[in-house]
């Protein structure tokens, strides 16, 4: 990600170097939409009625899943959060999933914060590759659903 520069797509592309900037103002504007087309491919949970300790944990795959298939990204976003588009629909359906959950308006930021820095951390380790240095976490689908099940008996339990 950050070898990535304006003149490789255009290179890619076989078209002029000044090109891409007809379609994107520059570098952080092309990152963002890179970022916007790989969170159009979260499979978001629904508003169906799925209790939402199902919903949770499918957000939880589902980002998961875009973390381990675009590790790089993943990486990137976590240390440049101002590519982070806080609007997004992954924000909306985290902030449905948490208030179905019961967790007061007022402490959403603060626990969506936490939740996000437990999942963020897992995933750092995971896609990092030192999650399997961990003694017993070999095991990551495993030792994710653990994560998972923690974080759904903490919500549960009303301390969040």
């Amino acid at each position: 990600m950050d070898g990535l520069s304006m003149r490789k797509p255009a290179a890619e592309l076989d078209v002029n170097p000044m090109s891409p900037y007809h379609h994107v103002e520059n570098r952080t504007a092309l990152l963002r939409g890179v970022c916007s087309v790989v969170a159009a491919g979260l499979r978001l949970p629904p508003d169906d009625g799925t209790p939402w300790q199902d919903q949770l944990r499918a957000l939880g795959h589902a980002y998961r899943s875009v973390a381990c298939a675009h590790p790089d990204l993943w990486s990137y976003l976590n240390t440049h959060p101002a590519l982070i588009d806080e609007e997004g629909e992954l924000w909306t359906v985290f902030n449905r999933i948490l208030v179905a959950a019961g967790v007061p308006p007022e402490r959403l930021p603060a626990t969506r914060t936490a939740l996000y820095t437990f999942v963020a951390g897992f995933l750092s380790a995971e896609t990092g590759g030192s999650l399997a240095e961990f003694r017993g976490a070999s095991d990551a689908d495993g030792t994710f659903e653990v994560a998972l099940d923690l974080i759904v008996a903490g919500l549960a339990s009303g301390h969040s």
